[in-house]
């Protein structure tokens, strides 16, 4: 059986679940998440808890289990505490700056990037070479923040671009000299 799925997640105080069909609602302090969750999954909330159980022990079923566990999980955390996630500008001349609720990017283009955040995300930008992605759906944050990522992503000769906060960008080595003719 599956080690994460096996184990209950526990709702704390201030949030309200509620489950109709295979849709889960989660309420809490920072707002409220829908999620439509796989038919095949059991889920169950009583004494303050959720349990998730598999029908069977097909393949399939095996995987979707921690997973649907995993999903309610961050459901929880991201309407109690949160999501975060940072990214980190290298380059001369690159900045990143925040004009009223959209991210302007200056990185070596002809024109500055403009990133507007759907409704529900927040962008704050500490440094002009930090730029922080905030809110209370994982899946949101991460997919913001690979977008302003893929604007122009580190490359490897010089290491300069958008980057997340402690990611190693592998350096290629230069030409070589005119050392052998």
């Amino acid at each position: 059986m599956s080690r994460i799925g096996k184990q209950p997640v526990k709702i704390p105080a201030g949030v309200e679940v509620t489950q109709s069909d295979h849709q889960l609602t989660v309420k809490g302090p920072k707002g409220t998440l829908v999620k439509e969750l796989h038919p095949d999954m059991n889920i169950t909330v009583e004494n303050g808890e959720i349990r998730v159980t598999r029908p069977s022990d097909e393949k399939e079923h095996r995987s979707l289990h921690g997973l649907t566990r995993t999903l309610i999980a961050n459901m929880i955390e991201g309407v109690t505490k949160g999501f975060e996630r940072n990214l980190e500008i290298v380059g001369v001349g690159y900045r990143a700056q925040k004009q009223g609720n959209k991210l302007v990017l200056s990185i070596g283009y002809s024109h500055p990037v403009e990133i507007v955040p759907e409704a529900g995300m927040e962008i704050d930008v500490p440094a002009p070479n930090r730029i922080t992605v905030r809110g209370i759906d994982k899946e949101l944050v991460g997919q913001l923040a690979a977008n302003i990522r893929k604007v122009r992503p580190p490359e490897p000769y010089l290491g300069k671009g958008i980057r997340y906060e402690g990611e190693r960008v592998i350096r290629k080595a230069g030409k070589a000299g005119k050392a052998g003719r």
